[in-house]
C-alpha cells in the first residue's frame, strides 16, 4: 500500500506503530504539498488530512520542512531506482532506452503527483532542495552514461553529455504529456519517444579504444 493509500485509510484516533504512522503522515503530506505547493501549505492543514493533532504530527516532523525534505528524498530514490532498474532489466540497448523512457512515464502518471515536488517544487530557492533535485537528475543521469559508455567507449565527458540528453528528453516530454491531457495513451507516448531517442543514440556506434582514449577526441560528424 502506497502512502497516499495509507493517508486515506485513516480513522481518527487509531493507534498506529511508529512506521505506519510516519507513512500515513507522509501520503498526507503529499497531497497537501501537491495540491498547494510547500508555501501555500499549512501543518494544520496536513494534520487535518491524515485525521491526527498537530502535536502527534510535530512528534514525527519537527517543523514543515522536514516534513518536505523527508517526502523529496523519497519521491528522489523513487525515480533513480526506476531508472537503475529500467536499465538493468535487459542487455538490448534499444529496450534499455524503451524502459527509460517508461519509467519516466509511468513516474509522472504515478506516485500521486510527486513528481511535482521534484521537478516543479516551488521551494528551489532551498539550498538543500535544490541539492536534492539537482542530484536526481545527476544521479539518473550517471546511470545512463555508465551503459553510454561502455558501449560507445567514448570518454565520460561525451557519454554524460548524451545521457544528460536523453534524461532531460525523457523528463521533459513525460511532464507535458501529462500535462496536455494525456490524449496518447502513455505506452504509446514512452514508445513513441524512445523511438525518437533510439534513432539519435544508436548513431554512436563503439569506438575503437585508441580513439577513445583521451577527452579530446572530436565527436562524430
Amino acid at each position: 500500500m502506497s502512502a497516499i493509500e495509507q493517508a486515506e485509510a485513516r480513522p481518527r484516533g487509531t493507534r498506529l506503530p511508529r512506521r505506519a504512522r510516519r507513512n500515513q503522515l507522509l501520503g498526507a503530506a503529499q497531497e497537501v504539498f501537491v495540491a498547494h505547493g510547500y508555501h501555500a501549505a499549512a501543518m494544520d492543514d496536513i494534520a487535518d488530512r491524515a485525521g491526527v493533532s498537530k502535536p502527534v504530527l510535530y512528534q514525527h516532523f519537527p517543523g514543515k520542512l522536514d516534513l518536505y525534505m523527508a517526502l523529496l528524498d523519497q519521491h528522489c530514490e523513487a525515480l533513480i531506482q526506476s531508472v537503475r532498474t529500467a536499465l538493468s532489466s535487459t542487455s538490448d540497448n534499444k529496450l534499455r532506452v524503451a524502459a527509460t523512457m517508461e519509467a519516466y512515464f509511468s513516474y509522472v502518471e504515478h506516485e500521486g503527483g510527486a513528481f511535482r515536488l521534484v521537478f516543479e517544487s516551488d521551494l528551489t530557492n532551498e539550498p538543500a532542495v535544490r541539492d536534492r533535485v539537482d542530484k536526481v537528475s545527476l544521479e539518473c543521469a550517471e546511470a545512463v552514461c555508465e551503459v553510454i559508455a561502455e558501449d560507445t567507449n567514448r570518454p565520460y565527458d561525451q557519454s554524460m553529455l548524451l545521457a544528460m540528453g536523453l534524461t532531460g528528453m525523457a523528463q521533459i516530454t513525460a511532464r507535458y504529456w501529462l500535462g496536455s491531457g494525456q490524449s496518447i495513451p502513455r505506452n504509446a507516448a514512452a514508445e513513441l519517444i524512445s523511438s525518437l531517442a533510439w534513432r539519435g543514440i544508436a548513431g554512436f556506434p563503439l569506438q575503437d579504444t585508441e580513439e577513445s582514449d583521451g577527452a579530446q577526441t572530436p565527436p562524430e560528424a
